[in-house]
């Protein structure tokens, strides 16, 4: 085994607890600092989970919701169907409620679901197995999909490669290994370039902290330096000057969902990376698996976002508070929408988009 895919296997996100009675995540609000995995069983643990972002990221939420909702309904007493998929439905309901923002919780519970229906000839004891079936190809599926993505954008750092020299990418938030089942969807050109023979000195990744949650710092960067692959954190008002040295060649970001007109909902923080991208002069890719792309959704503008509590700016990461408690701090959202005309391009595993982004995704046949 080598040294990445060791990597890999000390931080799988998501797999089946033992005798698939409960769900397997690394509980990342203790990272870096502490590795720990959590076994999630009840509608309300796995719930909880994806609403504290002990498990987090798009695709992640998305698989982690699949065999959430396998687990639970295995534990549905009912033996005909129609008494099985009422409280199906409830429980699939209430997990969706958990985050409001990434379309993928709300795409894999929807596909549960068509699985359910497409099999209500069947007797419930077997659609049971076929829901962790399913969920399992959810999971197999998305590390396919961050490969491709992976290697669609390897083919632009390979573009951008002087030989001699590190290769400076800037990235935000966490897109990493972290937020998918492999690979990552804005990490993966990265660790894709590993896999083709680079060096890890062959690139040097800087990593936007990301306020309030600082996932860039904790997480990102935790899991590139693992990876051997030099890596900077900076807070995220650096990025600017950074950018003005001349050092970011590229960067590469995920997104929790994509309007039809190419706007993109991403980690806050997102929209204005994309503005000084696009005053430098730099390219910057939206690195989104195809199930993100919510084509119902016209613009970015529709697109509803997270508010949450007010102590993650104030003291969540504080031994003591860092602001006046009678000061507010309600206005804490956990998602911009970056413009489509800010960036480059959108990396989907089915190929690589370019504005217009509607005629594009439709091209792909993503509808």
């Amino acid at each position: 085994m080598s040294e990445l895919d060791e990597f890999f296997e000390k931080v799988i996100t998501v797999k089946w607890g033992e005798g698939k009675k409960s769900v397997d995540i690394i509980d990342q609000t203790l990272l870096p600092g502490t590795i720990k995995r959590i076994q999630i069983r009840t509608k309300e643990e796995i719930w909880e989970a994806i609403k504290k972002l002990r498990v987090r990221g798009a695709p992640a939420i998305g698989v982690s919701a699949a065999y959430g909702i396998a687990v639970v309904a295995n534990e549905i007493k009912a033996d005909d169907y129609q008494t099985f998929y009422k409280e199906f439905r409830a429980d699939k309901d209430y997990l969706a409620s958990s985050r409001p923002t990434a379309v993928n919780l709300f795409w894999a519970l929807n596909r549960m679901d068509d699985t359910v229906k497409a099999n209500r000839d069947k007797p419930v004891s077997e659609i049971k197995q076929i829901l962790y079936t399913e969920a399992e190809k959810i999971r197999d599926e998305d590390v396919q999909i961050s490969r491709n993505i992976g290697e669609i954008g390897f083919k632009l750092l390979q573009d951008l490669k002087v030989d001699g020299e590190e290769l400076g990418i800037l990235t935000h938030c966490n897109a990493g290994t972290l937020a998918t089942a492999k690979y990552g969807t804005a990490t993966a050109p990265m660790y894709i370039a590993l896999e083709h023979g680079w060096s890890p000195k062959d690139m040097h990744v800087y990593c936007d902290e990301t306020r309030p949650l600082l996932q860039g710092a904790r997480l990102t960067s935790f899991e590139l330096s693992n990876a051997g692959i030099t890596t900077s954190v900076q807070c995220d008002n650096m990025a600017a000057l950074l950018m003005k040295t001349g050092r970011v060649k590229i960067i590469f970001v995920g997104c929790d969902r994509v309007a039809a007109n190419g706007d993109a909902a991403n980690k806050i923080g997102t929209s204005a990376l994309a503005v000084l991208a696009h005053h430098y002069g730099i390219p910057m890719y939206i690195c989104a698996p195809s199930s993100t792309i919510d084509m119902k959704t016209a613009t970015g503008d529709d697109i509803p976002i997270e508010m949450r509590d007010p102590e993650e700016i104030k003291s969540m990461w504080y031994k003591e508070p860092m602001a006046p408690a009678s000061v507010d701090a309600s206005f804490n959202p956990a998602f911009d929408v970056a413009d489509h005309r800010l960036f480059t391009g959108i990396i989907t595993e089915k190929g690589l988009c370019h504005a217009p982004y509607e005629k594009a995704f439709r091209d792909l046949g993503i509808q």
